[in-house]
């Protein structure tokens, strides 16, 4: 009997984990992108057990770990720079908070994606999908495989090819994310290794360490505030706001990028073999840091459910019917919290309900030892 092939478009964390974990239950992947070379974005990343789970599982954990910081504790600080809530992770919470550079990630899960034999299409725009089990490219080709996944991001081409329109919800301010060399003595009043939510009524700041030496800034702002969405940033205007942290607004390049917070939500991912993995099906605020560790346990569970399964159509319900409850769950509590502002006003946004995904055993994982 012939292998079984995927077609993938996007080489993003989904697109990764969905071409390594069916190469792993020996079917061939080959995965388009857009851009002319493989590499991530200058920004950082949460991954929690969940998503350490599916890291083990392809291959890459050793890797990320290695290069990965481990916070002890998730910290919220006022204007003043008083600490108005505080929550630690580890062992006796279930889940490490692991933090590192999304570049960083990206490369671990690069390398387990060679190891195992996942083929690269590198300046390969996918501008549509077939439900018969075809992905097209703006070359006018016509790739065909058992089964396509749309891997390709919040902006989908293979959605709307596939008849598939989501119902999107926009807050009214997003964030820059970017990264700064992070200094020996950055924070004298608390413990430079937490990561660390600074507000004032209008701005945020998300101080988060993902190494001995870089810094990732989340800085948040309405998107109705000129200066607070600025690129390159307004170094004297985030100061002024955060005098505490003027040093490290200091170390700020010109660099960065501006992107607004919102939630698309699909009627169905999958229209007969192709399917939407990732935040071409489910995007959502970052609020949880759930983002890349749905996608992956999403990636992960498709090949699981579908690789060997006789009928590619039917598995493909049943894969849906399976997962998207708690990604649901987890895109209704970001879009909760990100509507809230939760934890600007003290007391705990780690709730047992916000745990829930951080806690879960994902599909694929359910005989690896903890």
């Amino acid at each position: 009997m012939p292998k079984r092939h995927v077609e993938i478009a996007g080489a993003g964390f989904a697109g990764l984990t969905t071409a390594i974990a069916f190469r792993q239950r020996g079917w061939t992947a080959r995965v388009h992108e857009v851009s002319p070379e493989l590499r991530d974005f200058g920004a950082g990343i949460f991954i929690w057990e969940n998503g350490l789970r599916v890291l083990r599982a392809l291959g890459a954990y050793d890797d990320v770990v290695a290069g990965a910081h481990e916070a002890p504790g998730y910290e919220g600080r006022n204007e003043r720079d008083e600490r108005i809530s505080y929550e630690s992770f580890g062992p006796h919470r279930g889940t490490r908070m692991l933090t590192m550079t999304r570049q960083h990630l990206y490369s671990a899960m690069l390398r387990a994606a060679e190891r195992v034999g996942v083929e690269f299409v590198t300046s390969s725009e996918v501008v549509g999908a077939r439900p018969e089990g075809e992905l097209i490219t703006a070359d006018g080709r016509s790739w065909r495989a058992d089964l396509v996944v749309g891997a390709d991001g919040v902006r989908s081409k293979v959605r709307p090819s596939l008849g598939l329109e989501p119902s999107r919800i926009k807050f009214g301010f997003g964030i820059i994310r970017l990264l700064v060399p992070r200094g020996e003595r950055d924070l004298t009043t608390t413990d430079p290794d937490n990561v660390i939510n600074f507000w004032t009524p209008d701005l945020r700041i998300l101080y988060v360490p993902c190494n001995r030496h870089e810094l990732y800034l989340a800085m948040a702002a309405r998107q109705t505030d000129p200066l607070g969405i600025a690129v390159p940033v307004n170094k004297e205007y985030w100061a002024k706001a955060f005098p505490h942290l003027a040093h490290i607004v200091e170390r700020i390049g010109d660099i960065g990028r501006y992107d607004t917070y919102e939630t698309s939500r699909l009627e169905r991912w999958s229209v007969g073999r192709a399917v939407l993995v990732g935040d071409s099906a489910n995007a959502m605020p970052p609020t949880l840091g759930q983002g890349a560790g749905c996608a992956m346990m999403n990636g992960l569970s498709l090949a699981a459910m579908v690789a060997h399964a006789p009928d590619i159509v039917e598995a493909l319900r049943a894969w849906e019917a399976q997962e998207r409850p708690l990604t649901d769950h987890t895109q209704d509590l970001s879009s909760r919290y990100a509507a809230t502002r939760a934890g600007s006003e003290g007391g705990s946004k780690w709730t047992p309900e916000a745990m829930r995904t951080a806690l879960h055993i994902p599909t694929g994982t359910e005989e690896m030892a903890d």
